[in-house]
């Protein structure tokens, strides 16, 4: 099989933010290019082996899944590399909380998205998400508040200005990913 012009693509944002929304608005768009998707959140590294954060006041200790050494990221690096060589897909998404922290990941990308998106809305769609898999208001509410937004600032947030577009979580643009879809169709041909 020949080889094919590939682009490589990387959503990043907060927690809840709309990377997978996106990720998957894009392909569902460009499904006849039959993209491949990497979702960071397949990455994880079994619970015993995933980093803890104590809480900044009280004694809770909690699994850290917003450090990247929670993650196989050179895994997911490797699996990135191993498609672009491939050369079978025309496009590469690659969603995910650290998709720009990660300096190796970063440097496989075409094109960096970033979506911004105020804290309080996320932590709206944080609680709803995770309340139908089954968490209480409270267990949410203290690992967010106690770890997730530490992180946050701490690894996504910096990562922002890697990024060559940041786009509104809170008012996802049409026009946006409108742009986004023809920039890619133009890279690939």
């Amino acid at each position: 099989m020949e080889k094919v012009k590939t682009m490589t693509i990387g959503i990043a944002g907060g927690s809840a933010s709309g990377k997978t929304t996106l990720c998957n608005r894009l392909a569902e768009k460009l499904k006849n290019e039959e993209p491949k998707i990497f979702h960071m959140d397949e990455y994880f590294k079994p619970e015993k082996l995933r980093p803890r954060a104590r809480a900044l006041t009280g004694n809770r200790e909690y699994v850290d899944d917003n450090h990247p050494d929670t993650m196989y990221l050179r895994k997911l690096y490797e699996d990135i590399v191993k498609e672009r060589e491939r050369g079978n897909s025309r496009i590469i998404l690659v969603e995910g909380l650290l998709t720009l922290y990660d300096d190796d990941i970063c440097s496989l990308l075409d094109l960096k998205l970033f979506i911004d998106c105020r804290v309080d809305e996320r932590i709206l769609r944080r609680l709803e998400r995770n309340m139908q898999k089954g968490l209480s208001r409270e267990e949410i509410t203290d690992v967010y508040l106690d770890v997730v937004r530490y992180r946050h600032d701490q690894y996504v947030e910096p990562s922002k200005w890697r990024a060559d577009l940041i786009l509104n979580g809170a008012n996802p643009s049409q026009t946006a990913e409108n742009m986004i879809i023809d920039y890619i169709k133009k890279y690939i041909r």
